[in-house]
């Protein structure tokens, strides 16, 4: 009996180190191809993120500290937390080792191919964060092999994060991944010390990149429930994790406390307006798209005198006043968000079947970065990855979120596009998009073998491609050089709907499985 038990043993141990090849091998062969293809990307046009991240690395190089969030020599001015600046400060010593003109504050908009080639390299390079991201989140939350397959595609192939890191150029990817990797940890419920690296890794995030703050509300809940309010010993367990925390904060801010202020004022800028130069697809969108058309109605009525013709439409960065409608301001956007996400954190607070479960608070992390897309000020379209790739974790293995993944992701990425505005990207752009969406609901329909969108999801999901078309193609040639915004304006309005419709079918979903979270653990897909 001994030696068939030993047996056993031994065919157990040799399946799982073959299973371990495998979802190396898989994330290997993803990372390597996906990046031949960020490679060709590096000549493609690239924003003026480019040249903003370009001017950070002269701003850390060669300005004394005290002046880093001072300065106004260029209108990019650094507005990312301390510990990014560090960052670029690190990266600024190898630039200089490429091209050291690149280093120079006044050269603006210097883009010699070496500058190119690095900047393009470093975010690249920094996928590999994004990668390590993505294993451990498969190793915690995929069900299967096949499960974990399919999330490494999905995710190292995202369509959005080639869009906005690649082409349009940002640092996205290895954030990212930090966020993954902090979630696959703090999910461990039953380990101590992953829980603690992940709260690590969430505070490294935070100092960052601020726009994380929107989530940190859900795992200071989880951290409370599942961690400190375990094994009576809060106070000890919470004290832990303080100072985790405050030892991030005060290594990271530490140097700038003297102009602490300035810092604040550089992260939160509120006089840049409601909406970015290009709407991002939420409850803003819809608003101004109401109030427009509203001041239409009303003028040709005769009951308004005169409007402005490009009201929230001139496609600037600035204040702006509504006709109709009142106009919010920063306080309103605060509260609306803080509404929104009040419901989501108060089930994972109380439900005992849900703040003890990782695929709950994953699912209330998403919720809460949709409602500060939703309803947050000065939104950039680009912030929608924040939700999609978490819930991209739960596609895979379950067929609620995988509904949600489809539409969320189609309509997330189709908004991205107009940042790509060269002409000569237009194939690309719409082949990227075909690509994805068409990959996504092959490997998930054939995962959960069956149709996974309602026939008006899918009818919605179809025409995304299509205006797109529209918008790149199909207005020049019907209005030529008039309305210059509206294939914009449509675009996010049109977006707006498929985001709004998402986030309110996953908070019903969010409920249903807090109130029924052990049939999902028995129906795990």
């Amino acid at each position: 009996m001994s030696i068939v038990h030993n047996k056993n043993i031994s065919k157990s141990k040799e399946l799982k180190e073959k299973t371990k090849w495998n979802e190396n091998s898989i994330l290997l062969r993803v990372f390597i191809l996906v990046t031949c293809l960020k490679v060709l990307l590096i000549p493609t046009y690239h924003s003026t993120d480019f040249e903003v991240h370009r001017n950070w690395l002269a701003i850390t190089h060669n300005l004394p500290l005290e002046e880093w969030y001072v300065t106004a020599k260029s209108q990019w001015t650094l507005d990312y937390p301390p510990l990014f600046a560090w960052f670029e400060y690190l990266l600024s010593h190898i630039a200089a080792l490429f091209d050291p003109k690149m280093l120079k504050v006044e050269n603006f908009n210097y883009a010699s191919s070496e500058t190119v080639f690095f900047q393009r390299g470093t975010v690249i390079v920094l996928d590999l964060l994004f990668a390590y991201g993505v294993r451990e989140a498969g190793k915690v939350f995929c069900t299967s092999f096949d499960s974990y397959a399919i999330f490494v595609v999905l995710s190292l192939c995202n369509m959005g994060l080639l869009v906005v890191d690649h082409i349009h150029f940002q640092y996205n990817g290895f954030l990212l991944g930090i966020l993954l990797f902090a979630i696959a940890n703090v999910s461990k419920v039953n380990n101590e010390i992953s829980i603690l690296q992940g709260t690590l890794w969430f505070a490294l995030l935070l100092n960052l990149k601020h726009i994380y703050l929107y989530v940190a509300p859900v795992f200071i809940i989880w951290l409370l429930k599942s961690y400190c309010m375990n094994n009576n010993q809060f106070f000890k367990r919470l004290v832990m994790l303080s100072s985790i925390v405050i030892f991030t904060l005060c290594v990271s801010f530490g140097p700038f406390i003297s102009q602490l202020p300035q810092v604040l004022s550089r992260l939160f800028p509120f006089k840049r307006g409601l909406v970015h130069a290009y709407w991002a697809a939420n409850a803003w969108a819809l608003y101004i798209g109401m109030d427009k058309v509203a001041s239409i109605i009303l003028k040709q009525l005769g009951w308004l005198k005169s409007i402005k013709s490009a009201v929230m439409t001139g496609g600037l960065v600035q204040e702006q006043s509504f006709v109709i409608l009142p106009t919010p301001t920063p306080h309103i956007t605060f509260l609306l968000t803080l509404l929104s996400i009040t419901p989501a954190l108060y089930c994972l607070f109380i439900k005992e079947n849900c703040n003890r479960n990782p695929r709950q608070f994953v699912r209330c992390l998403v919720l809460c970065a949709l409602c500060s897309f939703m309803f947050g000020w000065h939104v950039h379209e680009k912030a929608i990855l924040t939700a999609t790739i978490p819930l991209c974790i739960l596609a895979v293995s379950n067929k609620d979120d995988a509904r949600i993944f489809l539409i969320l992701s189609s309509t997330g990425h189709t908004a991205l596009l107009p940042l790509l505005y060269p002409n000569n990207l237009i194939p690309l752009k719409i082949l990227l998009l075909l690509t994805y969406m068409v990959a996504s609901f092959m490997v998930l329909s054939q995962k959960f073998k069956q149709r996974l969108l309602y026939f008006h999801e899918q009818a919605y999901v179809v025409c995304l491609p299509l205006l797109t078309l529209y918008e790149t193609i199909f207005h020049k040639l019907i209005f030529v050089d008039k309305l210059p915004f509206l294939p914009l304006a449509f675009t996010s309005i049109y977006c707006a709907i498929g985001v709004t419709y998402s986030w309110i079918l996953y908070y019903y979903i969010f409920f249903k499985y807090c109130n029924n979270t052990g049939n999902e653990r028995k129906k795990k897909e």
